[in-house]
Protein backbone atom coordinates (compact mmCIF):
# COMPACT_ATOMS: atom_id res chain seq x y z
CA UNK A 1 0.00 0.00 0.00
CA UNK A 2 2.92 2.37 0.66
CA UNK A 3 4.26 1.74 -2.84
CA UNK A 4 0.82 2.42 -4.30
CA UNK A 5 0.64 5.62 -2.24
CA UNK A 6 3.90 6.86 -3.77
CA UNK A 7 2.59 6.11 -7.25
CA UNK A 8 -1.03 7.23 -7.02
CA UNK A 9 -1.23 9.49 -3.96
CA UNK A 10 -2.62 8.96 -0.46
CA UNK A 11 -6.17 10.11 -1.21
CA UNK A 12 -6.63 7.67 -4.10
CA UNK A 13 -5.29 4.74 -2.08
CA UNK A 14 -7.48 5.52 0.93
CA UNK A 15 -10.57 5.85 -1.27
CA UNK A 16 -9.79 2.55 -2.98
CA UNK A 17 -9.28 0.78 0.37
CA UNK A 18 -12.56 2.09 1.71
CA UNK A 19 -14.45 1.08 -1.43
CA UNK A 20 -12.96 -2.41 -1.45
CA UNK A 21 -13.55 -2.86 2.29
CA UNK A 22 -17.19 -1.91 1.81
CA UNK A 23 -17.46 -4.40 -1.06
CA UNK A 24 -15.97 -7.18 1.10
CA UNK A 25 -18.38 -6.38 3.96
CA UNK A 26 -21.32 -6.67 1.56
CA UNK A 27 -20.09 -10.01 0.21
CA UNK A 28 -19.50 -11.42 3.71
CA UNK A 29 -22.96 -10.29 4.81
CA UNK A 30 -24.47 -12.28 1.93
CA UNK A 31 -22.12 -15.27 2.25
CA UNK A 32 -20.32 -15.45 5.63
CA UNK A 33 -16.91 -17.16 5.78
CA UNK A 34 -16.50 -18.45 9.35
CA UNK A 35 -12.95 -19.69 8.70
CA UNK A 36 -11.68 -16.37 7.26
CA UNK A 37 -9.63 -14.42 9.84
CA UNK A 38 -8.96 -10.69 9.83
CA UNK A 39 -5.50 -11.11 8.29
CA UNK A 40 -6.85 -13.13 5.36
CA UNK A 41 -9.56 -10.56 4.65
CA UNK A 42 -7.09 -7.67 4.93
CA UNK A 43 -4.76 -9.30 2.42
CA UNK A 44 -7.70 -9.91 0.12
CA UNK A 45 -8.57 -6.21 0.25
CA UNK A 46 -4.96 -5.18 -0.36
CA UNK A 47 -4.60 -7.58 -3.28
CA UNK A 48 -7.75 -6.32 -4.94
CA UNK A 49 -6.71 -2.67 -4.53
CA UNK A 50 -3.26 -3.45 -5.95
CA UNK A 51 -4.90 -4.90 -9.06
CA UNK A 52 -7.64 -2.36 -9.60
CA UNK A 53 -5.99 0.95 -8.67
CA UNK A 54 -3.41 0.95 -11.50
CA UNK A 55 -6.14 0.13 -14.01
CA UNK A 56 -8.43 2.85 -12.67
CA UNK A 57 -5.79 5.61 -12.63
CA UNK A 58 -3.62 4.68 -15.60
CA UNK A 59 -3.84 6.98 -18.65
CA UNK A 60 -6.61 5.97 -21.03
CA UNK A 61 -4.46 6.93 -24.03
CA UNK A 62 -1.81 4.24 -24.46
CA UNK A 63 0.80 3.37 -27.07
CA UNK A 64 0.05 0.28 -29.18
CA UNK A 65 1.85 -1.75 -31.83
CA UNK A 66 0.00 -1.40 -35.13
CA UNK A 67 0.28 -4.73 -36.95
CA UNK A 68 -2.90 -4.25 -39.01
CA UNK A 69 -1.16 -3.22 -42.22
CA UNK A 70 -3.17 0.03 -42.37
CA UNK A 71 -0.54 2.78 -42.32
CA UNK A 72 -2.66 5.86 -41.62
CA UNK A 73 -5.02 4.15 -39.18
CA UNK A 74 -7.64 6.60 -37.95
CA UNK A 75 -8.54 4.51 -34.91
CA UNK A 76 -4.87 4.22 -33.91
CA UNK A 77 -4.00 7.91 -34.09
CA UNK A 78 -3.34 8.21 -37.84
CA UNK A 79 0.24 9.20 -38.66
CA UNK A 80 2.91 8.19 -36.13
CA UNK A 81 5.29 11.08 -35.56
CA UNK A 82 8.93 10.81 -36.52
CA UNK A 83 11.84 11.35 -34.13
CA UNK A 84 12.43 15.00 -35.21
CA UNK A 85 8.80 15.88 -34.43
CA UNK A 86 8.89 14.09 -31.06
CA UNK A 87 12.10 15.90 -30.12
CA UNK A 88 10.58 19.23 -31.11
CA UNK A 89 7.48 18.53 -29.01
CA UNK A 90 9.65 18.04 -25.94
CA UNK A 91 11.68 21.16 -26.72
CA UNK A 92 8.67 23.52 -26.71
CA UNK A 93 6.51 21.74 -24.13
CA UNK A 94 7.36 24.43 -21.61
CA UNK A 95 7.30 28.14 -22.38
CA UNK A 96 7.75 29.15 -26.03
CA UNK A 97 7.39 32.16 -28.29
CA UNK A 98 3.99 30.95 -29.54
CA UNK A 99 2.56 34.48 -29.61
CA UNK A 100 5.62 36.55 -28.71
CA UNK A 101 7.76 38.50 -31.16
CA UNK A 102 11.35 38.00 -30.05
CA UNK A 103 12.63 40.77 -32.35
CA UNK A 104 10.23 43.47 -31.15
CA UNK A 105 9.90 42.24 -27.58
CA UNK A 106 6.09 42.30 -27.65
CA UNK A 107 2.96 40.38 -28.57
CA UNK A 108 3.21 38.37 -31.77
CA UNK A 109 1.01 36.05 -33.79
CA UNK A 110 0.97 32.26 -33.85
CA UNK A 111 0.03 32.48 -37.53
CA UNK A 112 3.70 33.01 -38.46
CA UNK A 113 4.69 29.51 -37.37
CA UNK A 114 4.97 27.00 -40.23
CA UNK A 115 3.97 29.66 -42.76
CA UNK A 116 7.36 30.04 -44.43
CA UNK A 117 7.86 26.28 -44.73
CA UNK A 118 4.37 25.79 -46.20
CA UNK A 119 4.97 28.57 -48.71
CA UNK A 120 8.29 27.00 -49.71
CA UNK A 121 6.88 23.47 -50.06
CA UNK A 122 3.64 24.32 -51.88
CA UNK A 123 4.46 27.50 -53.82
CA UNK A 124 1.49 29.27 -52.21
CA UNK A 125 1.47 32.96 -51.33
CA UNK A 126 0.17 32.40 -47.80
CA UNK A 127 -0.80 29.70 -45.31
CA UNK A 128 -2.77 29.13 -42.11
CA UNK A 129 -3.11 26.22 -39.68
CA UNK A 130 -6.13 25.01 -37.67
CA UNK A 131 -6.86 21.84 -35.69
CA UNK A 132 -8.01 19.50 -38.49
CA UNK A 133 -8.99 19.48 -42.14
CA UNK A 134 -12.76 19.54 -41.52
CA UNK A 135 -12.15 22.73 -39.54
CA UNK A 136 -10.08 24.14 -42.41
CA UNK A 137 -12.90 23.60 -44.90
CA UNK A 138 -15.50 24.94 -42.48
CA UNK A 139 -13.42 28.06 -41.80
CA UNK A 140 -12.69 28.72 -45.48
CA UNK A 141 -16.35 28.52 -46.46
CA UNK A 142 -17.51 30.52 -43.42
CA UNK A 143 -15.02 33.30 -44.17
CA UNK A 144 -15.65 33.45 -47.92
CA UNK A 145 -19.27 32.38 -48.48
CA UNK A 146 -21.54 32.90 -45.45
CA UNK A 147 -25.06 33.71 -46.63
CA UNK A 148 -24.24 32.93 -50.25
CA UNK A 149 -24.05 29.87 -52.50
CA UNK A 150 -21.25 27.32 -52.75
CA UNK A 151 -21.21 25.34 -55.99
CA UNK A 152 -20.26 21.67 -55.59
CA UNK A 153 -20.58 18.56 -57.75
CA UNK A 154 -23.10 15.94 -56.60
CA UNK A 155 -20.34 13.36 -56.97
CA UNK A 156 -18.29 15.14 -54.28
CA UNK A 157 -20.85 15.26 -51.46
CA UNK A 158 -18.85 12.70 -49.52
CA UNK A 159 -19.07 11.29 -46.03
CA UNK A 160 -15.82 11.38 -44.07
CA UNK A 161 -14.87 9.37 -40.98
CA UNK A 162 -17.17 9.08 -37.98
CA UNK A 163 -20.33 9.68 -40.02
CA UNK A 164 -19.58 13.35 -40.70
CA UNK A 165 -20.73 14.51 -44.12
CA UNK A 166 -19.47 17.39 -46.23
CA UNK A 167 -22.98 18.91 -46.56
CA UNK A 168 -23.41 18.84 -42.77
CA UNK A 169 -20.01 20.38 -42.13
CA UNK A 170 -20.60 23.15 -44.65
CA UNK A 171 -24.11 23.85 -43.44
CA UNK A 172 -22.58 25.04 -40.17
CA UNK A 173 -20.68 27.69 -42.11
CA UNK A 174 -23.87 29.56 -42.96
CA UNK A 175 -23.39 29.03 -46.70
CA UNK A 176 -25.97 27.45 -49.00
CA UNK A 177 -24.92 24.46 -51.09
CA UNK A 178 -25.76 24.50 -54.79
CA UNK A 179 -25.37 21.01 -56.25
CA UNK A 180 -24.33 20.71 -59.88
CA UNK A 181 -23.97 17.82 -62.32
CA UNK A 182 -24.74 14.21 -61.45
CA UNK A 183 -23.20 11.59 -59.18
CA UNK A 184 -21.01 10.12 -61.91
CA UNK A 185 -20.64 12.95 -64.45
CA UNK A 186 -20.06 16.65 -63.89
CA UNK A 187 -18.77 19.06 -66.54
CA UNK A 188 -17.47 22.62 -66.45
CA UNK A 189 -20.70 23.64 -68.20
CA UNK A 190 -22.69 22.40 -65.19
CA UNK A 191 -20.81 24.79 -62.92
CA UNK A 192 -21.15 27.66 -65.42
CA UNK A 193 -24.91 27.16 -65.70
CA UNK A 194 -25.33 27.40 -61.93
CA UNK A 195 -23.35 30.62 -61.43
CA UNK A 196 -25.43 33.63 -60.41
CA UNK A 197 -25.07 36.80 -58.38
CA UNK A 198 -25.67 34.62 -55.31
CA UNK A 199 -22.57 32.51 -55.98
CA UNK A 200 -19.61 32.97 -53.61
CA UNK A 201 -17.21 30.19 -54.54
CA UNK A 202 -16.71 26.82 -56.23
CA UNK A 203 -15.83 23.97 -53.90
CA UNK A 204 -13.95 20.95 -55.20
CA UNK A 205 -13.68 17.91 -52.91
CA UNK A 206 -11.15 15.19 -53.65
CA UNK A 207 -12.81 11.74 -53.42
CA UNK A 208 -10.15 10.48 -51.04
CA UNK A 209 -12.02 7.57 -49.44
CA UNK A 210 -13.96 6.10 -52.38
CA UNK A 211 -13.65 5.55 -56.11
CA UNK A 212 -16.25 5.83 -58.86
CA UNK A 213 -15.45 3.84 -61.99
CA UNK A 214 -17.12 3.33 -65.34
CA UNK A 215 -19.16 6.02 -67.07
CA UNK A 216 -17.65 9.01 -65.24
CA UNK A 217 -16.46 12.51 -65.96
CA UNK A 218 -14.89 15.18 -63.80
CA UNK A 219 -13.45 18.47 -65.10
CA UNK A 220 -9.70 19.03 -64.69
CA UNK A 221 -8.84 21.39 -61.88
CA UNK A 222 -7.24 23.87 -64.30
CA UNK A 223 -10.50 24.09 -66.26
CA UNK A 224 -12.41 24.78 -63.07
CA UNK A 225 -10.03 27.55 -61.97
CA UNK A 226 -10.23 29.08 -65.44
CA UNK A 227 -14.01 29.22 -65.04
CA UNK A 228 -13.54 30.80 -61.63
CA UNK A 229 -11.32 33.52 -63.10
CA UNK A 230 -13.87 34.16 -65.85
CA UNK A 231 -16.62 34.83 -63.30
CA UNK A 232 -14.36 36.19 -60.54
CA UNK A 233 -15.21 33.22 -58.26
CA UNK A 234 -12.55 31.62 -56.05
CA UNK A 235 -12.07 27.85 -56.25
CA UNK A 236 -11.55 26.24 -52.83
CA UNK A 237 -10.25 22.67 -52.89
CA UNK A 238 -10.59 20.12 -50.09
CA UNK A 239 -7.62 17.96 -51.02
CA UNK A 240 -7.58 15.94 -47.81
CA UNK A 241 -4.43 13.87 -47.87
CA UNK A 242 -1.68 16.51 -47.95
CA UNK A 243 0.70 14.89 -50.43
CA UNK A 244 3.81 17.06 -50.74
CA UNK A 245 5.91 14.64 -52.81
CA UNK A 246 6.26 13.94 -56.50
CA UNK A 247 4.93 10.55 -57.58
CA UNK A 248 8.48 9.31 -58.25
CA UNK A 249 9.45 9.88 -54.61
CA UNK A 250 6.99 7.28 -53.30
CA UNK A 251 8.94 4.31 -54.62
CA UNK A 252 7.80 1.08 -56.25
CA UNK A 253 5.17 0.34 -53.60
CA UNK A 254 2.95 3.20 -54.77
CA UNK A 255 2.80 2.30 -58.44
CA UNK A 256 -0.57 2.95 -59.98
CA UNK A 257 -1.84 5.54 -57.56
CA UNK A 258 -3.10 8.97 -58.56
CA UNK A 259 -3.10 10.87 -55.27
CA UNK A 260 -2.84 14.57 -56.22
CA UNK A 261 -0.19 16.86 -54.79
CA UNK A 262 -0.75 20.15 -52.99
CA UNK A 263 1.77 21.97 -55.18
CA UNK A 264 -0.08 20.92 -58.33
CA UNK A 265 -3.32 22.36 -56.97
CA UNK A 266 -1.63 25.66 -56.17
CA UNK A 267 -0.10 25.78 -59.66
CA UNK A 268 -3.54 25.05 -61.16
CA UNK A 269 -4.77 28.30 -59.62
CA UNK A 270 -6.95 27.39 -56.65
CA UNK A 271 -7.64 30.29 -54.31
CA UNK A 272 -7.43 28.07 -51.21
CA UNK A 273 -6.33 24.45 -50.82
CA UNK A 274 -7.20 22.62 -47.59
CA UNK A 275 -5.51 19.40 -46.44
CA UNK A 276 -4.59 17.35 -43.37
CA UNK A 277 -1.33 17.36 -41.48
CA UNK A 278 -1.65 13.76 -40.26
CA UNK A 279 -2.14 11.81 -43.49
CA UNK A 280 0.39 11.66 -46.31
CA UNK A 281 2.22 14.68 -44.93
CA UNK A 282 3.02 12.43 -41.95
CA UNK A 283 2.73 15.01 -39.17
CA UNK A 284 0.33 15.85 -36.31
CA UNK A 285 -3.41 16.32 -36.55
CA UNK A 286 -3.89 19.68 -38.21
CA UNK A 287 -5.88 21.38 -40.93
CA UNK A 288 -3.73 23.38 -43.32
CA UNK A 289 -4.89 26.10 -45.70
CA UNK A 290 -2.60 27.42 -48.43
CA UNK A 291 -3.33 29.73 -51.31
CA UNK A 292 -3.66 33.35 -52.34
CA UNK A 293 -2.94 36.04 -49.79
CA UNK A 294 -6.13 38.01 -50.50
CA UNK A 295 -8.23 34.97 -49.54
CA UNK A 296 -6.12 33.76 -46.60
CA UNK A 297 -6.31 37.19 -44.95
CA UNK A 298 -10.10 37.12 -44.25
CA UNK A 299 -9.81 33.47 -43.22
CA UNK A 300 -7.25 34.30 -40.51
CA UNK A 301 -9.36 37.25 -39.32
CA UNK A 302 -12.61 35.27 -39.05
CA UNK A 303 -13.94 34.76 -35.46
CA UNK A 304 -13.94 30.97 -35.94
CA UNK A 305 -10.16 31.06 -36.31
CA UNK A 306 -9.72 31.41 -32.57
CA UNK A 307 -12.01 28.47 -31.85
CA UNK A 308 -10.29 26.24 -34.42
CA UNK A 309 -6.65 27.31 -34.09
CA UNK A 310 -3.82 24.87 -33.46
CA UNK A 311 -1.85 24.79 -30.20
CA UNK A 312 1.91 25.04 -29.68
CA UNK A 313 2.44 21.26 -29.71
CA UNK A 314 0.72 20.89 -33.08
CA UNK A 315 2.79 23.73 -34.51
CA UNK A 316 5.99 22.21 -33.11
CA UNK A 317 5.38 18.77 -34.59
CA UNK A 318 4.14 20.24 -37.88
CA UNK A 319 7.15 22.51 -38.34
CA UNK A 320 9.56 19.66 -37.58
CA UNK A 321 7.79 17.40 -40.10
CA UNK A 322 7.70 20.13 -42.75
CA UNK A 323 11.41 20.73 -42.24
CA UNK A 324 12.06 17.05 -43.00
CA UNK A 325 10.15 17.51 -46.26
CA UNK A 326 12.00 20.72 -47.10
CA UNK A 327 15.42 19.10 -46.60
CA UNK A 328 14.57 15.93 -48.54
CA UNK A 329 14.88 13.68 -45.49
CA UNK A 330 11.16 12.95 -45.13
CA UNK A 331 11.14 9.73 -47.16
CA UNK A 332 13.40 8.22 -44.49
CA UNK A 333 12.56 10.12 -41.29
CA UNK A 334 8.75 10.48 -41.53
CA UNK A 335 7.27 7.08 -40.54
CA UNK A 336 4.29 7.16 -42.91
CA UNK A 337 6.53 7.76 -45.90
CA UNK A 338 9.12 5.22 -44.76
CA UNK A 339 6.38 2.58 -44.32
CA UNK A 340 4.97 3.21 -47.80
CA UNK A 341 8.44 2.96 -49.34
CA UNK A 342 9.51 -0.14 -47.39
CA UNK A 343 10.47 -2.96 -49.78
CA UNK A 344 9.04 -6.46 -49.63
CA UNK A 345 12.57 -7.86 -49.28
CA UNK A 346 13.22 -5.76 -46.18
CA UNK A 347 9.89 -6.75 -44.64
CA UNK A 348 10.55 -10.42 -45.44
CA UNK A 349 13.94 -10.33 -43.73
CA UNK A 350 12.43 -8.83 -40.58
CA UNK A 351 9.59 -11.36 -40.51
CA UNK A 352 12.01 -14.28 -40.83
CA UNK A 353 14.25 -12.84 -38.13
CA UNK A 354 11.33 -12.65 -35.69
CA UNK A 355 10.15 -16.15 -36.59
CA UNK A 356 13.64 -17.61 -36.17
CA UNK A 357 14.04 -15.95 -32.77
CA UNK A 358 10.86 -17.62 -31.49
CA UNK A 359 11.50 -21.10 -32.90
CA UNK A 360 11.85 -22.57 -29.41
CA UNK A 361 8.66 -21.03 -27.97
CA UNK A 362 6.48 -24.02 -27.06
CA UNK A 363 2.98 -23.95 -28.52
CA UNK A 364 3.73 -21.00 -30.83
CA UNK A 365 3.74 -21.36 -34.61
CA UNK A 366 4.82 -18.47 -36.83
CA UNK A 367 4.59 -18.67 -40.62
CA UNK A 368 5.99 -15.98 -42.91
CA UNK A 369 3.75 -15.23 -45.87
CA UNK A 370 2.69 -12.67 -48.45
CA UNK A 371 0.12 -10.03 -47.53
CA UNK A 372 -1.32 -6.72 -48.61
CA UNK A 373 -1.18 -3.41 -46.76
CA UNK A 374 -3.19 -0.26 -47.34
CA UNK A 375 -2.33 3.40 -46.79
CA UNK A 376 -5.71 4.17 -45.19
CA UNK A 377 -6.80 7.39 -43.51
CA UNK A 378 -9.07 8.38 -46.38
CA UNK A 379 -6.29 8.28 -48.97
CA UNK A 380 -5.55 6.25 -52.12
CA UNK A 381 -8.81 4.23 -52.16
CA UNK A 382 -8.43 0.80 -53.72
CA UNK A 383 -4.61 0.88 -53.65
CA UNK A 384 -2.80 -1.96 -51.86
CA UNK A 385 0.89 -2.44 -51.16
CA UNK A 386 2.53 -5.89 -51.25
CA UNK A 387 3.80 -6.82 -47.81
CA UNK A 388 5.10 -9.64 -45.62
CA UNK A 389 3.13 -10.92 -42.66
CA UNK A 390 3.50 -13.30 -39.75
CA UNK A 391 0.64 -15.78 -39.44
CA UNK A 392 0.35 -16.66 -35.76
CA UNK A 393 -1.04 -19.75 -34.06
CA UNK A 394 -0.98 -20.68 -30.40
CA UNK A 395 -1.90 -24.19 -29.32
CA UNK A 396 -5.34 -24.38 -27.71
CA UNK A 397 -6.25 -20.80 -28.70
CA UNK A 398 -8.56 -19.82 -31.56
CA UNK A 399 -8.06 -16.77 -33.75
CA UNK A 400 -10.55 -14.60 -31.85
CA UNK A 401 -9.05 -15.56 -28.50
CA UNK A 402 -5.49 -14.92 -29.69
CA UNK A 403 -6.44 -11.56 -31.16
CA UNK A 404 -7.96 -10.63 -27.79
CA UNK A 405 -4.79 -11.76 -25.96
CA UNK A 406 -2.70 -9.56 -28.23
CA UNK A 407 -4.97 -6.58 -27.55
CA UNK A 408 -4.65 -7.22 -23.81
CA UNK A 409 -0.86 -7.44 -23.86
CA UNK A 410 1.56 -4.83 -22.62
CA UNK A 411 1.94 -3.07 -24.95
CA UNK A 412 -1.26 -3.97 -26.85
CA UNK A 413 -0.70 -5.44 -30.30
CA UNK A 414 -3.46 -4.68 -32.81
CA UNK A 415 -3.66 -7.44 -35.44
CA UNK A 416 -6.09 -8.54 -38.11
CA UNK A 417 -7.78 -11.89 -38.76
CA UNK A 418 -7.77 -13.49 -42.20
CA UNK A 419 -9.39 -16.83 -42.91
CA UNK A 420 -9.60 -17.64 -39.20
CA UNK A 421 -5.92 -16.90 -38.67
CA UNK A 422 -4.23 -14.03 -36.81
CA UNK A 423 -2.00 -11.98 -39.09
CA UNK A 424 0.69 -9.46 -38.12
CA UNK A 425 1.63 -7.15 -41.00
CA UNK A 426 5.17 -5.83 -40.50
CA UNK A 427 4.79 -2.88 -42.88
CA UNK A 428 3.11 -0.90 -40.08
CA UNK A 429 5.41 -2.13 -37.30
CA UNK A 430 8.48 0.13 -37.02
CA UNK A 431 11.69 -1.92 -37.05
CA UNK A 432 12.50 -0.63 -33.58
CA UNK A 433 9.44 -2.47 -32.22
CA UNK A 434 10.41 -5.92 -33.54
CA UNK A 435 11.96 -7.01 -30.24
CA UNK A 436 8.94 -5.79 -28.27
CA UNK A 437 6.60 -7.67 -30.59
CA UNK A 438 8.69 -10.82 -30.17
CA UNK A 439 8.55 -10.49 -26.38
CA UNK A 440 4.75 -10.17 -26.43
CA UNK A 441 4.41 -13.27 -28.58
CA UNK A 442 6.74 -15.22 -26.30
CA UNK A 443 4.75 -14.21 -23.19
CA UNK A 444 1.46 -15.19 -24.81
CA UNK A 445 2.87 -18.57 -25.83
CA UNK A 446 4.02 -19.16 -22.26
CA UNK A 447 0.58 -18.31 -20.92
CA UNK A 448 0.89 -14.66 -19.84
CA UNK A 449 -0.12 -11.69 -21.94
CA UNK A 450 0.78 -8.97 -19.45
CA UNK A 451 4.25 -7.56 -19.26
Amino acid sequence: MRRLEVRFGRAAVVDALRAEAQSVRARLADAPEPDADRETIARRIESSVARRLPAALSPALRPVINATGVIVHTNLGRAPLGAPAVERLAAVAGYSNLEYDLDRGGRGSRAVHARALLQRLTGAEDAAVVNNNAAAVLLAVAALATGREVLISRGELVEIGGGFRIPDVLRQSGARLREVGTTNRTRVADYAAAISDRSALILRVHPSNFRIEGFTERPPLAALTALGRQFDLPVVEDLGSGNLLDRSAWGDGARGWDEPGVGASVQAGVAVCCFSGDKLLGGPQAGILVGRRDYLRPIRRHPLMRALRADKLAYAALEATLLEHATGRAVRSVPVLAMIRATVDALDARARRIAAGLTGAAGLTLTVGAGESTIGGGTTPGLTLPSRVLRVRVDGCGADGLEALLRGAAPPVIARIERDEVVLDLRTVPPGEDDTLSAVLARIASGGAAG
